[in-house]
């Protein structure tokens, strides 16, 4: 019954926007607007160009909104509107969208070698920034089902939906990404400093 008048309020506010009335975009905007961020910030470096693909992902969104058919929620078709304008970006600044993944199985003397000594590190740093250095080093896919699993609280059916890929994939990229993150944490910093 929630489902139903969540796709009802949606499906209203969605044909509010279409007939042009600006303050219900405005509220869709607002209500999206975290989870665009997320991703957009969690997988976009570049400070000054995370507000214009913001911008860019709401923009498109509005252009396509007619098109949308509530097959998922709004927020999945949210997420993956902004998930594929990141990777659209990405591309045509060459970056690889998909990072050396051997990297997991690198030996940690060669992990910490490139790193600050962990006491010069903790003084300036705590426990969330840590997490979100480290997972701004991580493969693209990674930092995604780790954004839309952890921040957002989506599903693994939800995230499949967003990457298209298939769900098994999802588990298996996000227990991946958490053994890869907690090997790079425990390579940088005693369990001490970390769970205290």
């Amino acid at each position: 019954m929630v489902r139903e008048e969540g796709m009802a309020e949606s499906r209203a506010q969605i044909e509010r926007i279409l007939a042009g009335d600006t303050k219900a975009f405005a509220g869709f905007v607002a209500q999206y607007q975290r989870l665009v961020s997320h991703i957009v910030f969690r997988l976009i470096d570049n400070e000054s160009d995370r507000e214009d693909i913001c911008q860019d992902v709401f923009l498109a969104i509005y252009r396509s909104l007619g098109d949308f058919r509530f097959e998922s929620k709004v927020s999945t078709w949210v997420a993956r509107v902004a998930y594929y304008r990141c990777l659209s970006h990405l591309e045509k600044m060459k970056v690889a969208l998909w990072d050396d993944i051997s990297g997991e199985n690198q030996p940690l003397d060669t992990v910490a070698a490139d790193c600050q000594k962990p006491d010069e590190y903790a003084a300036d740093r705590d426990i969330s920034a840590r997490l979100r250095d480290e997972i701004s080093k991580m493969p693209i896919q990674y930092r995604m089902i780790l954004t839309l699993y952890h921040l957002d609280e989506m599903s693994y059916n939800e995230i499949a939906d967003i990457m298209e890929l298939p769900e098994g994939t999802v588990k298996s990229y996000l227990f991946r990404a958490r053994k890869l993150l907690k090997r790079k944490l425990l390579a940088r910093y005693r369990p001490e400093e970390l769970w205290h």
